[in-house]
């Protein structure tokens, strides 16, 4: 069955890389407390290491979000490059991901998708992957992200849902693993969005919530594909997209929809 006819399996409220701002973002720590405060469903980011390794990170750079710069600058003694991809795993996993948000994370460390996998699936929740390459890497980071997510989620009953910003990505994630479920994600509307979500079999556009009114979701809908909005943290803004029947709302704010849930 063409998986754009299928039913969709995926609840309306999805918290933004596991937590929101209430954790470090992208860690094993935030799904955790996504999912005290009621959250069924999560958003995070994949990218790759050198050697070709999923991992969850959002930016290209390791600066904002982890010690790799102090740790490795003082163990060199010089500058070492803080783009992710550009380091082995086994190096990655040394890097403290937690600290920077506040001292009770610190310690924790980057998860490798497998991680992200296994816990989700232990606990029957439902995942949206961003594939977020390292820049130059898209086709290989899409390619690598959707052979990992289908062994890793082979046979479930409800597959992760793959989105990119990099149509590049996606037209690799859809010939490496056709079967999974795709998204265009899309911060402006060209004239040929739609089009673009077609041609790469995607079965969700997920738009920033400002793009979204009566017309673009009828449009949306009219070529069939389910709505869904990023980054809600606003209440009035939630009860407009939810008037205007959109299919799901991405949100950092986990304490405050949790009521909604």
């Amino acid at each position: 069955m063409n998986s754009r006819a299928q039913a969709w399996p995926y609840p309306r409220w999805i918290a933004h890389r596991g937590a929101g701002k209430l954790a470090p973002e992208n860690t094993l720590a935030a799904f955790r407390v996504g999912a005290q405060h009621g959250f069924r469903m999560f958003e995070c980011d994949a990218k790759l290491s050198a050697d070709g390794v999923p991992f969850l990170l959002h930016d290209a750079s390791l600066g904002r979000t982890s010690n790799a710069a102090a740790l490795w600058a003082k163990a060199s003694g010089s500058d070492v490059s803080a783009v992710a991809g550009e380091h082995a795993w086994s190096r990655l996993a040394q890097l403290d991901a937690g600290s920077w948000h506040s001292p009770g994370f610190a310690g924790e460390p980057l998860p490798t998708l497998a991680n992200i996998a296994r816990y989700c699936l232990l606990n029957g929740y439902a995942l949206n992957i961003e594939i977020k390459p390292t820049p130059g890497t898209e086709r290989l980071t899409g390619a690598v992200v959707a052979q990992h997510a289908a062994r890793l989620w082979q046979g479930a009953e409800v597959p992760p849902l793959l989105s990119s910003f990099a149509p590049e990505a996606l037209a690799a994630a859809q010939a490496a693993a056709p079967h999974l479920p795709r998204a265009l994600l899309l911060d402006h509307l060209p004239p040929d969005w739609l089009d673009i979500a077609l041609q790469l079999a995607c079965v969700a556009i997920v738009c920033k919530h400002s793009l979204w009114n009566a017309r673009t979701v009828q449009q949306a809908r009219g070529a069939g594909f389910k709505s869904l909005s990023y980054t809600v943290n606003d209440t009035v803004e939630a009860q407009r997209l939810e008037a205007l029947g959109t299919d799901g709302i991405i949100t950092d704010r986990v304490d405050v929809f949790s009521s909604q849930l």
